[in-house]
């Protein structure tokens, strides 16, 4: 990769963990919210359910970030799986007892952001190109109204 290339890398990243950590800190907050009522010790309440919901809470802005840059769909989607997946993983050693709650949040963060990065890594060519590299885009109008740009 040229240094140009291992700088957009970095900017697709950066954009990307930005949108999560903003939904993380508007989202899950909601999530909390919802389920105070329920049951502590209910599924609703458990670190399975609260990871995923986790997740989500940072998986919608991501996506919704990439989709107004002119990603397509499949790109979205991996990029949102791999972000359950860090936590998945890690199900069956907390159902062992060889994990807590707590470890189960921690590591499945650090192995999100990883396997984002792996993720990116295995793509590359979607993420060191310009966003108008990619076929669908999105674009602010002069009006200030947002349009769909075939730029294939």
């Amino acid at each position: 990769m040229t240094s140009r290339e291992v700088r957009r890398f970095a900017l697709h990243y950066g954009e990307m963990v930005l949108a999560m950590v903003i939904g993380m800190m508007a989202l899950h907050p909601l999530w909390t919210l919802a389920v105070s009522g329920t049951d502590p010790q209910g599924v609703l309440r458990s670190v399975e359910v609260d990871s995923l919901a986790m997740a989500t809470t940072m998986a919608v802005p991501m996506g919704a970030w990439m989709r107004f840059r002119g990603h397509a769909w499949r790109p979205v989607l991996e990029m949102s799986g791999v972000m359950y997946a860090g936590f998945v993983v890690l199900f069956p050693f907390l159902w062992a007892g060889l994990l807590g709650e707590d470890g189960v949040m921690v590591l499945g963060h650090v192995l999100m952001f990883l396997l984002m990065f792996v993720a990116m890594l295995w793509r590359s060519e979607e993420y060191v190109g310009t966003h108008a590299h990619h076929g669908d885009a999105t674009r602010l109008a002069g009006s200030g109204a947002v349009e769909r740009v075939d730029l294939g």
